[in-house]
């Protein structure tokens, strides 16, 4: 949550102009705040007397960073991680790659926020994080995933019908563009902050043996499906499937609860329902969650919030918004993550 810093109106996070007052506005990835540009028309700001611009990207109402105007990049550290774009020729496309970057840009603010190592492969090919958002060709499917830092998303996956369907015939609760970012850079800190690190032996006692064949591995859960008692250990039924995907998915876990937690924390929620006696299931969030040391204290908050929000949605008639179960295990795995993440500061 952001207020634009001319009039005090309250922006979110995608907001270009502000509906108040007409600023332009912009988010300054130096200290993720959002600042109030000084005329409406003007692509420039300044700010502790030094200038800042749009992001280059800007022109195509993907982005709105704004950079130093005397840095070497025309892109933010965001847009500066693509390594390919959709072909902007097409219409259909320009909308798909709105909505990637809108998601996108959220992913880079969190791992920002936490302080974790994130350079480009521009800048370091073997151990840099880069994008590539690609369409299907004629005789060739592009599959959403990650090799060595390099994240490939399918831009179909834009397409709430597309994603949709897939959602379906993949047996899914959830799937989002912003999920699929969230899981893929899972893989990337995988390898970043746990492989060949004095961490891994307390990862494999939590999530498994990672040397296991990770092909066979696959190739054994989509034939035969999850165990029948994966809620107890799993996250979702695809984390079941290897070590590795278990890390992502529960890593793209932490992520949507920190991420919410935030919010609500700017939104100055507090969760205190009426008809309950017991107190676990009252939630007071006065601490931003990317300040919080402990882990046990965001959990605490986060179980009565999924039950606000849940009800808020059945109330519109919509599915729950966080149909999943975070048992005790899960839990422990949630919390190493969060060690690890605050270890990285």
């Amino acid at each position: 949550l952001f207020t634009c810093t001319n009039c005090g109106g309250i922006l979110y996070f995608e907001n270009t102009f502000c509906g108040y007052c007409g600023y332009s506005t912009g988010i300054c990835e130096e200290n993720n705040q959002l600042f109030a540009l000084s005329a409406k028309t003007d692509e420039s700001f300044q700010h502790n007397n030094a200038g800042y611009k749009y992001c280059a990207n800007h022109q195509f109402d993907v982005c709105n960073w704004l950079i130093p105007s005397n840095t070497g990049t025309s892109f933010c550290k965001a847009c500066d991680l693509n390594r390919t774009i959709p072909n902007l020729q097409q219409q259909k496309y320009r909308e798909y790659w709105q909505i990637i970057e809108r998601a996108k840009h959220r992913l880079i603010y969190s791992l920002l926020r936490l302080k974790l190592p994130l350079v480009s492969k521009k800048i370091n090919a073997a151990k840099g994080l880069c994008f590539d958002f690609v369409a299907d060709e004629k005789n060739k499917r592009i599959f959403t995933g990650h090799e060595n830092g390099l994240i490939t998303l399918n831009i179909a996956e834009a397409d709430d019908i597309e994603r949709e369907m897939r959602r379906k015939s993949m047996q899914e609760t959830y799937r989002t563009v912003l999920g699929h970012f969230r899981h893929e850079v899972g893989h990337y800190y995988w390898d970043t902050l746990i492989k060949n690190t004095a961490s891994i032996d307390e990862y494999r006692q939590l999530f498994g043996d990672d040397r296991q064949d990770y092909g066979k591995a696959l190739k054994r859960h989509y034939a035969k499906g999850a165990p029948l008692n994966w809620m107890d250990n799993f996250i979702t039924p695809y984390a079941s499937s290897h070590p590795w995907e278990d890390w992502a998915e529960t890593w793209a876990h932490y992520m949507h609860i920190i991420d919410t937690i935030e919010t609500a924390y700017y939104f100055g929620l507090n969760i205190k329902p009426l008809p309950a006696k017991n107190a676990t299931m009252h939630a007071e969030i006065k601490k931003d969650p990317y300040a919080e040391k402990y882990f046990s204290e965001l959990i605490n908050e986060w179980l009565p919030l999924t039950y606000a929000m849940n009800s808020l949605n059945r109330s519109m008639g919509i599915s729950d918004i966080y149909p999943f179960v975070i048992t005790p295990h899960v839990i422990q795995k949630l919390s190493f993550i969060h060690t690890i993440c605050t270890g990285a500061n």
